[in-house]
């Protein structure tokens, strides 16, 4: 274990497809390296890596921690109208335990049988009927909280977060810190640790890792230039805007966001 304690919980690898470039061996070798006991996976929608990477994290001596980054309807799971119901929130849930981890699958599977709109959805139904035993994270900048934050302001996004604390559970929810270099994550951080005072919902920090070496960059963008069957010369295609989507050390982690140490423990 680090002197710092610290483990990355938003994780994308290459189960992400053609979005993640980090692949599981890599994962768990860089891990080891950076002197950290636990990784989490959280591939876009789909558990189809988690068999692989819990053997391979246990294999090297790593804390295999389940999850997933779902996406969330805007409005129900059955809305599919379009340049309305195809853009979903983005939400990282985690299983705690065994029947976390069974309610994870029903809510992967159901998002897919149900609820597939250009992605796989769940929504805050779903959500209520199969929350026990996950633990939920606001996301990056396309979760709910930050995008009703950006979109209709701190009162707006309080009530949702209010929502998401009282469904998953005081001990159950987190507000999801990331500083990945974008200059609207400042002000949305802002929001979330005065929201995680006014509400008492605790802090986490992640870094949405993408890839696992700063260098990867450019292998990731390679392949998201793929999937939005664009050339990587295209200067208004989809692409990351900074390089700082990898699997940082505890010590970066720490200097990022020295100001909430308590978002760093709690990982």
């Amino acid at each position: 274990m680090a002197a710092k304690s610290f483990a990355h919980l938003h994780v994308h690898t290459v189960y992400s497809l053609l979005d993640g470039a980090s692949r599981l061996g890599d994962l768990m070798l860089r891990v080891k390296e950076l002197g950290m006991s636990s990784v989490a996976i959280t591939d876009h929608g789909v558990m189809y890596g988690i068999i692989e990477f819990y053997k391979m994290a246990k294999q090297a001596g790593i804390h295999p921690v389940i999850g997933c980054e779902v996406y969330v309807a805007q409005r129900t799971r059955h809305d599919k109208e379009a340049r309305v119901d195809d853009d979903p929130y983005h939400l990282v849930l985690l299983a705690e335990n065994q029947q976390g981890y069974r309610n994870l699958v029903r809510l992967v599977s159901l998002a897919s049988i149900e609820g597939f709109y250009y992605k796989p959805r769940v929504d805050h139904e779903l959500l209520e009927r199969y929350h026990e035993g996950l633990i939920a994270m606001s996301a990056c900048l396309s979760g709910e909280i930050p995008k009703t934050v950006m979109n209709a302001g701190y009162d707006a996004a309080k009530k949702i977060a209010a929502w998401y604390r009282d469904v998953f559970g005081r001990d159950n929810f987190y507000l999801e810190l990331q500083d990945n270099g974008l200059d609207r994550q400042r002000p949305v951080n802002e929001s979330l640790i005065r929201m995680s005072k006014d509400l008492d919902i605790p802090l986490v920090a992640t870094n949405d890792c993408h890839y696992i070496r700063k260098s990867d960059a450019l292998a990731q963008d390679v392949l998201l230039a793929i999937q939005t069957q664009k050339s990587v010369n295209d200067p208004g295609r989809l692409r990351f805007e900074t390089s700082e989507f990898y699997l940082k050390s505890p010590d970066e982690m720490y200097a990022l966001f020295k100001e909430v140490p308590e978002a760093l423990k709690n990982s």
